[in-house]
């Protein structure tokens, strides 16, 4: 067993390091959004934040967003020029993308200064790129609405995590010199 343990052991260390951090992080946000439930900020600051944000973005881009609270779906919605197009929930907040992206990245850390500045780095793009991500969902199923489904469940969904992967990779790559001496 004991030889299994070290023929393996960057593997368990990988394991280990990625589990922990995911369950510690998803507990803290849990932790988070179960104190949320009756704070002033609805359905939760960072969701509240984000959808404020993304309606920014669509004002900047000469719409007319409205954003209300919907209590029963516990979300924001988002409309442009009085016509709904979007729900903002709390899985649009980016938050667990983020958590997975974190868990990943310090799964494979090294030097703490580098891999604190990849994940800020990292955890700022995601940010970023989902509130593009939202405004440009939500023109799009303005203009189509006949594609939600495609265009909800599949495209917009897949660059976040095609981001996230392409994120992951430039990591590696970028440890790999150091693996390497």
């Amino acid at each position: 067993m004991r030889k299994l343990f070290i023929k393996y052991k960057t593997v368990i260390r990988f394991v280990s390091l990625f589990l922990g951090t995911y369950l510690f992080l998803g507990i803290i946000y849990s932790t988070y959004l179960k104190v949320s439930e009756n704070g002033s900020y609805y359905p939760d600051y960072i969701t509240n934040l984000v959808a404020k944000q993304s309606a920014a973005v669509l004002d900047g881009f000469g719409y007319s967003p409205i954003l209300r609270m919907d209590e029963i779906g516990k979300s924001m919605l988002l409309t442009i020029d009085n016509k709904y197009t979007v729900s903002i929930v709390e899985g649009c907040n980016s938050v667990s993308v983020i958590i997975l992206f974190v868990a990943f990245v310090i799964a494979f850390a090294e030097k703490f200064k580098k891999t604190v500045l990849f994940l800020f780095a990292g955890a700022v793009l995601i940010y970023v790129v989902n509130i593009l991500r939202i405004a440009i969902l939500a023109v799009a199923l303005y203009k189509h609405p006949d594609y939600e489904n495609i265009l909800h469940s599949v495209i917009f969904p897949g660059i976040i995590y095609s981001m996230v992967f392409v994120l992951w990779m430039i990591w590696v790559r970028m440890l790999k010199p150091n693996s390497a001496k």
